[in-house]
């Protein structure tokens, strides 16, 4: 799971610049000379619940424990609380030695200077670079800054879809491009019951979100040979549009996504969709899978993101989703804190925490593991290290995301009512989403 920072919190991670020089000792405590030592870890919730975290977790932190003498007081924070209190740490100095962050917040809190970058002697420390993925580690921080985050659960977006509902509709293999892909959904859009109006559909997507809109947009635009930022919000531009248009067409002009879908946004609404087999396809984060088994659900088969043919772009299929993690500079035992780093980030707990949470390894030598042996996990793997992309590494992000998806939920809102959708209308709506951005600089 990615979690969009909301546009507050994102001005209130600038207005921390001016407080990191207030901070004071915090987390770890102890005496390393004696070896009674304990770090403070706050972890993000990752599964159905903040107990069921803890019971994931805690082996992970005894083994921890056990290797090194160092123990560690785990506190597990719902998402829709961490942001905010990684901020009150940053201005207050009282917080952890280390935390994770969602990775589309890492460009905002290293501006604050709160948090150790990892560099040289640290860097290895936690492992080194040439442990992670590539495209994981590159979600870091600002480009051409030394990160203040490396990966620890990774993620990405794939095409989930119902091979009993293929095979009944004779369709032999997924689409691979976007023409295969309205065909594909085409066939598969039914009126079962016979009332004049579909009630199966191709396609389903959270066309109210705006997290899955502006990552759809970011993916999208990429593959027109766009992007979403450009020395500032570059909304507006053909490849852009173009990009917004295409999801657009699902609902308006191609009939394979119900006008309903317009209202979904949780991210829950478009699985259920799917697993009710209401829809034939869904693209979602591999986390979706736990969803999809807590509804006993599992006539399903993963395939890559289809890709524009002719390509004017990059292959782009997913932005490079996932999980962060950061030590504070204030911590009272570096050391410890960069080997914990260096424990989670480890092929061996790699393997053992992305079974439990449903992530993507982060270190390229857990996907060798026989365990992690799927035709599933190659197909995320593949996205993640071969065709996934960083949103923009702006400390804007969080915002970008809340303005441009909400401009985008607009637009899916009006096509659901009936009303005509015209390239000037997106255009006009991409135009005021970037006067937004402009207006909050």
């Amino acid at each position: 799971m990615v979690v969009k920072i909301p546009a507050k919190a994102v001005l209130s991670a600038s207005t921390a610049l001016g407080m990191v020089a207030a901070l004071s000792a915090c987390g770890g405590t102890g005496d390393e000379e004696s070896g009674d030592r304990t770090l403070t870890y706050w972890a993000s919730n990752q599964g159905a619940s903040v107990e069921e975290d803890k019971e994931v977790l805690q082996p992970s932190l005894d083994r921890f424990t056990e290797e090194t003498g160092v123990e560690v007081e785990l506190e597990v924070i719902p998402w829709g609380e961490l942001y905010n209190r990684i901020l009150t740490a940053v201005s207050s100095g009282d917080g952890p030695d280390v935390l994770n962050i969602g990775n589309t917040w890492a460009a905002s809190l290293q501006e604050t200077g709160a948090f150790v970058p990892y560099e040289g002697e640290d860097l290895e420390a936690a492992g080194g670079e040439g442990r992670f993925v590539e495209t994981s580690f590159a979600t870091g921080g600002a480009e051409g800054e030394p990160p203040t985050s490396v990966p620890l659960y990774g993620l990405s977006y794939a095409l989930f879809y119902n091979p009993t509902m293929f095979e009944e509709a004779g369709i032999e293999e997924p689409p691979s491009t976007w023409e295969e892909f309205t065909e594909t959904a085409e066939e598969l859009t039914e009126d079962t019951d016979g009332d004049g109006e579909p009630d199966q559909y191709g396609f389903t997507m959270e066309a109210g979100s705006e997290r899955q809109n502006s990552h759809f947009a970011h993916v999208l635009g990429l593959q027109q040979g766009g992007e979403l930022w450009a020395d500032g919000p570059n909304f507006s531009s053909q490849e852009v549009v173009d990009a917004v248009k295409m999801r657009l067409d699902m609902m308006t002009e191609q009939g394979i996504v119900n006008p309903s879908n317009a209202e979904f946004s949780d991210g829950t609404q478009s699985i259920a969709d799917f697993a009710d087999e209401r829809a034939a396809m869904m693209m979602a984060q591999g986390s979706a899978r736990t969803t999809l088994a807590s509804r006993d659900f599992d006539d399903y088969e993963v395939a890559q993101i289809p890709v524009m043919d002719p390509l004017p772009g990059q292959p782009i299929q997913s932005h490079a989703a996932g999980i962060n993690i950061s030590v504070f500079n204030e911590t009272d035992d570096k050391e410890g804190a960069l080997q914990l780093v260096d424990h989670l980030t480890s092929s061996e707990e790699q393997v053992y925490l992305s079974q439990e949470f449903q992530t993507l390894p982060v270190a390229t030598e857990a996907y060798e593991n026989e365990e992690l042996q799927s035709e599933s996990m190659d197909t995320f793997r593949t996205i993640l290290t071969d065709h996934a992309a960083p949103m923009p590494l702006i400390p804007e992000e969080g915002q970008m995301e809340t303005v441009l998806g909400e401009s985008i939920a607009g637009l899916f809102a009006d096509a659901a009512t009936g009303s005509e959708i015209t390239e000037d209308d997106i255009r006009a709506a991409m135009e005021e989403a970037e006067t937004q951005m402009n207006a909050a600089d």
